[in-house]
């Protein structure tokens, strides 16, 4: 069977990344992104190819045109789309169609920042490729194996009824993907696995995987629930919102912006919200930087803990993400915080972000296997499109 190349497209609201990718080899072609779309400045970049200016005001339709002129569109069998929430009615990814159009779009009530910017690139992309299948790729959907005791919050239960509040979890794909790489690199059938996955990045979620499937996760209703991020503060207080609101007059529009925007890493150390630049600055003696650093990986070894309880045991912790892959002093303060699991750093290893073949970063006789293992969600939305779109054909 000829390798299908798939168009794998993230759309926010002002950008659109894209990759060309042969499912099956898993061979990248080309990726690049547009960026400030919609504004005064917007550009485009092709892969190393310096980035250009596009004419002001140019949106999702003339970055995938822009992107044509560099493609040959013939080559392109299926159209792959990220789509951070399918809420309860997407459990796996899906041929797109007016029904599921409408459907993410319903779903944007749970996500606003982000399902109107996914569909702003499904539209874009429909109207340029409008005799290809397209799929939608969802980042809960991996999620949606939680079992009720996992996904519901201790409120009335009518707002759950009503209103569709619990735990949904994100970063999806990437767990997915990791957990069926570490399961190939450590020669075991992922079916017979118990992991707990750490995706590191400027947003941050870990994932408890019992059998290939997600039973716990640390995000929750939104992005924001959870371990400490580059700019969220993830777990914070529920009354939080009231107390700043009374102490310092705040709406919760304000408290909320602040969460989200304000906080983790950045608000911790009051510098930085990228984890190399506070470990140069904790380097130089920086006692903000040091803290933020501190904190970070703390919440991080308290919730790998917390979703051992949904395992029998835990096989292997999984880092992943720029900062699970990248940043060897966090996995070590990390896992020199799990003692209690028996974890033993191997400092050679780990400074090399993981042996060649394992991605193993923990002594042999360790109590606590721990890999690291480069995260590619690009291509799982790529082989989803493959195969939805060969079972269209």
């Amino acid at each position: 069977m000829t390798d299908k190349t798939i168009l794998v497209l993230n759309s926010g609201s002002s950008s659109l990344k894209f990759a060309l990718i042969e499912a099956d080899s898993a061979r990248t072609l080309a990726q690049g992104i547009a960026e400030r779309l919609g504004g005064d400045a917007p550009s485009f970049r092709f892969g190393t190819e310096p980035a250009r200016s596009l004419p002001a005001q140019a949106g999702h339709d003339q970055a995938l045109g822009e992107l044509l002129r560099k493609l040959d569109g013939s080559q392109i069998h299926a159209v792959g789309h990220r789509v951070v929430h399918g809420g309860e009615v997407f459990s796996e990814s899906v041929l797109l169609n007016e029904a599921v159009v409408r459907e993410i779009s319903a779903c944007a009530e749970l996500a606003p920042l982000h399902n109107p910017a996914n569909l702003l690139g499904i539209e874009a992309a429909q109207r340029s490729f409008p005799h290809l299948p397209q799929v939608a790729v969802f980042d809960t959907a991996f999620h949606q194996t939680l079992p009720v005791k996992a996904y519901l919050y201790a409120i009335p239960y009518e707002y759950y009824q009503r209103d569709k509040v619990r735990r949904y979890g994100f970063h999806g794909t990437s767990h997915r993907y990791v957990a069926g790489e570490a399961a190939r690199r450590l020669g075991r059938p992922l079916e017979s696995l118990q992991l707990v996955t750490a995706h590191l990045g400027n947003g941050a979620s870990a994932c408890a995987v019992k059998g290939g499937r997600s039973v716990d996760t640390s995000m929750g209703f939104t992005p924001l629930e959870g371990l400490v991020m580059g700019t969220r503060s993830g777990d914070v207080d529920p009354n939080l919102h009231a107390f700043l609101s009374k102490r310092h007059g705040l709406g919760l529009h304000e408290v909320t912006e602040m969460l989200n925007r304000k906080s983790g890493l950045l608000g911790l150390s009051g510098q930085s919200n990228d984890m190399r630049t506070l470990l140069l600055a904790r380097a130089r003696g920086d006692a903000r930087a040091s803290v933020a650093i501190e904190v970070f990986c703390y919440r991080l070894a308290k919730c790998v803990l917390g979703l051992c309880a949904a395992l029998e045991r835990i096989d292997a912790l999984i880092f992943t993400g720029g900062i699970g892959e990248h940043a060897a002093e966090v996995r070590s303060e990390t896992l020199a915080a799990l003692g209690v699991l028996g974890a033993r750093v191997d400092a050679t290893l780990n400074e090399a972000h993981g042996a060649p073949d394992s991605g193993r970063i923990t002594l042999e006789s360790s109590g606590l296997l721990a890999l690291v293992v480069p995260t590619n969600e690009e291509l799982v939305i790529a082989r989803e499109t493959a195969r939805l779109a060969t079972s269209a054909d």
